[in-house]
């Protein structure tokens, strides 16, 4: 006989239960809780797109759309991707359903995200961020909103201690301009000294070569033209304006120079919330303004700024939740009492209180399952309080126990 080989997880994806679970829905709940303070409405977007979406947003250069998109063709020949972040979906959105009549627009979402990489502690290929926006406000208030967003949920997750929030500016076209052309001069002088990979991003990307991680670009990286030195009186005052946001808000934060974007859409702030509980994937938070995304998809020039987080990373970073507990353990002894008991515990549930009852066992069976669930109380049926109406409520945390007749049960346990 054949032995049928029970296909496996595709890797880099994750199967949870228990904990895992809890961790990440209390990552959820805490950001749907914060995001509705700062009143920033839910979307959703596809969780695929036409495939230019990504390659214009990203850049074709990129290693994201060169190396770890998952794009196939469709049986009518379009090439889609499926998406590798939110913002390009985001925008792509406000562009085709004309939500620009709603700009200022503050949005906020959470779900998969995927793409080809090595798996590693926190990092999967198929992956879940949470992610907020404000798209059409060019004032640096909205970075400062962010920002604040961002701090207020790390604080309610209980890992704002242990995370920093690093600050740069990347100024307006003509600073970047200005200082991308100094890079360039910088980098080219010292060509020689750089790693294959900076050498092929001084011809793409230069910025990047800023925050290389290669000890052989540190030295050059660390003496390049910084870019203080080439900020516009606009983009210096943007800067100060988030800054002393920040300090009002009471939020801390550091300088970082090499904090940069590689994408010529992106503006003034860039940000990262970093920690080293988790080794080299210390980001757990980072976004930054891409005033120039939406022209670039074929928009009107219209100001953004957003930042996402990793779900994963921060739900290894939270005290473990309570574990789920339920009200009341139904206990019905016999099949009448069970046939009984199945009405109970629909009309508990529809009156708000979770409950539960095993669907087989003893008594001292489905005692001990009660317990285990955390039951608070027990609810024990046989034939003779079914034959009086009754049930047998039992208060597992001091041991007492009453008659009640069925109809006045839940109102007996609500109070």
């Amino acid at each position: 006989m054949t032995k049928i080989v029970t296909p496996q997880a595709i890797r880099g994806t994750q199967d949870m239960l228990g904990e895992d679970v809890q961790r990440f829905a209390k990552v959820v709940e805490t950001f749907d809780k914060v995001r509705r303070l700062y009143g920033f409405g839910r979307v959703e977007v596809p969780v695929f797109e036409a495939t230019a979406v990504f390659a214009r947003s990203l850049g074709e250069t990129t290693d994201v759309v060169s190396k770890e998109m998952y794009s196939f063709e469709d049986r009518g020949g379009d090439s889609l991707t499926l998406r590798p972040e939110f913002t390009a979906g985001i925008s792509r959105a406000f562009l085709t359903n004309g939500w620009q009549q709603h700009a200022p627009l503050k949005v906020a979402t959470h779900g998969p995200l995927f793409r080809y990489e090595r798996p590693q502690k926190g990092r999967f290929r198929q992956f879940h961020q949470l992610d907020a926006e404000v798209i059409g406000a060019a004032e640096p208030a909205a970075d400062v909103e962010l920002l604040v967003f961002a701090d207020q949920l790390l604080r309610e997750l209980g890992v704002a201690d242990g995370v920093t929030l690093t600050l740069n500016t990347l100024g307006d076209a003509e600073t970047r301009e200005a200082w991308r052309t100094a890079l360039v001069k910088h980098f080219e002088a010292h060509r020689d000294a750089l790693s294959e990979e900076s050498v092929e991003r001084l011809a793409k990307n230069p910025l990047r070569i800023l925050d290389s991680k290669d000890k052989r670009d540190r030295p050059v990286a660390d003496a390049a033209p910084v870019i203080d030195d080439y900020l516009s009186a606009e983009a210096g005052a943007f800067f100060d304006a988030v800054q002393k946001g920040l300090q009002a808000a009471g939020v801390p934060y550091v300088r970082n120079g090499a904090l940069v974007r590689g994408l010529d859409y992106y503006r003034h702030t860039a940000f990262e919330f970093i920690t080293d509980r988790l080794g080299a994937q210390g980001t757990v938070l980072g976004g930054g303004r891409y005033d120039g995304l939406i022209e670039a998809l074929g928009g009107q020039p219209t100001p953004a700024v957003g930042w996402a987080a990793g779900i994963e990373r921060l739900a290894m970073l939270i005290d473990a939740p309570a574990a789920e507990t339920i009200a009341v353990a139904v206990v019905p002894m016999g099949a009448a009492a069970e046939l009984a008991a199945t009405g109970i515990i629909a009309d508990l549930r529809r009156a708000g209180i979770a409950c539960d009852m095993a669907f087989k066992g003893n008594m001292k069976k489905r005692m001990q399952k009660a317990d285990a669930r955390g039951a608070r109380f027990a609810v024990i049926i046989g034939d003779d309080e079914l034959a009086r109406g009754e049930v047998a409520l039992k208060n597992l945390v001091d041991g007492t126990q009453q008659n009640v007749a069925i109809p006045a049960l839940a109102q007996a346990l609500a109070g």
